[in-house]
């Protein structure tokens, strides 16, 4: 149990409320640490989020069709598992009521702090704590930090000449704009990923015509219904049915999703599969061959969907595969010189990725900023920690999105070990923990002969890769390598001191606007390491 120094939240002489832990997100990340940390013990923590309510991707993603492609018996928490007997593969709604009731059943609400965005966290050297700053210029003190902001959350829009110029409607998936009605029109989709591959069937039902332009053709295989049938059904009937199933998946996701990835054994079934599939689906050889990849199966997020290549077959729909030259006020010019109207604009082009944090300005010890450090590709330890940034965390930080498994999983794995450092802390009464320089060196040598292993490295780029070309993304093994890797204790790769540094950044000169120089708080000193272990 953790240790309760205040039933909610204290305030300092300024006024500036302090907090035991502060999480940021609150999406499956934030929420699933929130309740781990309720049932340590500790009520002395926050939740903040820059939305109006929770759920991270499932209360951005409302565009048509919009479901999850892993099924939610295993796209769920352990302490709180899927249990409809009906629907394999609930939608966006279903998903994001799953998280509402999550928060209500354990009693979240009082811990929420939402429409709250965070733009700046700096450690403070002498005191030990993270002072963080909102959009809004209030401030917040916080002993730990969680950062549970997700990858999937900015929006990436490309930038075309003339663009601006377009003299219709144009959004972004992820910021559905549902007050156009769409009816009649001549639309485009820029981008064919798994967005793409939900709302182009839906929007294939009701536009006059739909283009769709391609840069890259993704491998696709079928998606199994949604709806469970009726032996399935009493199959899940019995008792702990849910939780044979949920293990069943779970187990046939390492052993024959994960492998792909590292053109194992299953690498060329998978492919055989996804062509004979698009054979089956799509007769006219001409667009077949512009829906052939030209790359290793997994070399980008595989899409498992049953009604994309179905609607590109409707005489309403086009595919387009000629660059993007430029947008005009009435459409789409592509390097064929064509000129495709448009009466509104849908681009199902992806996210930043790779951008880990952004926009939020992190300084760590001495005033370092993370955003430098990570100029050329996000490394954490484990995606959960980085050296020189004490008693803070990550949860699906770098290298720990699991392209063949569940992520709420993978998160409830980095959670678990989170709350394991901050019982370490105060076993050993320490001011901070923090990951050593030389386990982070391991892990990224670790991390470095694994990935050179995957198809990634080698293959097109996609929303895994940073522009640098280093692969920032995805977890390179199985969910159950991932498990047995966080199942040390953490004095054998952290740092815990119970001294703190020299520096002369304050709480008080914060407040008062001082101690930072350019930017940068003033040197550093360790004092004070309770142990250390070199990681073997």
């Amino acid at each position: 149990m953790l240790t309760q120094r205040s039933t909610r939240h204290r305030e300092p002489a300024n006024g500036i409320p302090h907090f035991k832990v502060v999480v940021i997100g609150a999406g499956f990340g934030g929420i699933g640490m929130a309740v781990a940390l309720k049932h340590a013990g500790t009520e002395n923590f926050t939740i903040l989020d820059s939305g109006n309510t929770v759920g991270g991707v499932w209360r951005d993603n409302t565009y048509p069709d919009c479901n999850c492609d892993v099924p939610s018996h295993l796209y769920s928490f352990s302490f709180a598992p899927y249990r409809d007997r009906r629907t394999r593969y609930p939608g966006q709604p279903e998903i994001l009521a799953y998280l509402q009731n999550v928060v209500s059943e354990h009693g979240l609400e009082p811990h929420l702090q939402l429409n709250t965005a965070i733009s700046e966290a700096t450690y403070l050297d002498t005191e030990g704590s993270w002072w963080l700053t909102t959009t809004c210029g209030h401030n917040i003190v916080a002993e730990v930090v969680v950062f549970a902001v997700g990858q999937l959350h900015r929006p990436h829009i490309p930038e075309f000449p003339g663009q601006s110029e377009f003299s219709g409607p144009a959004f972004h998936s992820a910021r559905w704009d549902h007050d156009q009605d769409l009816h009649g029109l001549d639309l485009a989709v820029i981008g064919t990923g798994s967005s793409a591959a939900q709302l182009i069937p839906a929007l294939a039902g009701l536009a006059r015509t739909v283009r769709v332009f391609q840069r890259t053709p993704n491998w696709v295989l079928p998606k199994p219904a949604t709806h469970f049938g009726p032996l399935a059904r009493i199959a899940l009937a019995v008792p702990f049915g849910h939780k044979l199933y949920r293990h069943a998946l779970a187990y046939g996701a390492d052993a024959v999703l994960a492998p792909i990835m590292r053109r194992g054994w299953s690498a060329r079934p998978a492919e055989w599969a996804a062509r004979r599939y698009l054979r089956r689906e799509i007769s006219d050889p001409v667009l077949r061959a512009k829906l052939t990849p030209d790359y290793p199966v997994g070399g980008k997020r595989i899409l498992v969907d049953s009604g994309y290549y179905q609607a590109l077959n409707e005489p309403n729909v086009e595919l387009i595969t000629d660059p993007i030259t430029n947008i005009t006020t009435t459409g789409i010019q592509t390097a064929d010189n064509r000129h495709h109207h448009a009466d509104a604009i849908i681009y199902a082009t992806g996210f930043h990725a790779s951008e880990f944090l952004v926009p939020v300005t992190v300084r760590g010890r001495g005033g370092r900023l993370l955003h430098e450090q990570w100029s050329t590709g996000a490394q954490a330890f484990m995606g959960l920690a980085v050296p020189g940034y004490p008693n803070a965390f990550l949860i699906a930080g770098s290298n720990s999105f699991n392209p063949a498994g569940s992520n709420p999983e993978m998160k409830e794995r980095q959670i678990n070990y989170i709350l394991k450092c901050l019982r370490w802390r105060e076993e050993t009464g320490a001011a901070t923990v923090e990951v050593s320089a030389d386990a982070m060196g391991h892990h990224q040598e670790w991390m470095r002969t694994t990935l050179a292993k995957t198809v990634w490295p080698y293959s097109v780029s996609s929303w895994y890769k940073h522009p640098s070309g280093r692969v920032t993304n995805p977890w390179p093994s199985s969910a159950r390598t991932f498990r047995r890797m966080l199942r040390h204790h953490p004095s054998q790769v952290f740092t815990a001191m119970t001294g703190l540094g020299t520096g002369r950044t304050s709480t008080t000169q914060l407040a008062s606007g001082k101690g930072l120089v350019g930017g940068t708080t003033v040197r550093f000193e360790q004092t004070g390491t309770v142990r250390r272990r070199r990681t073997r």
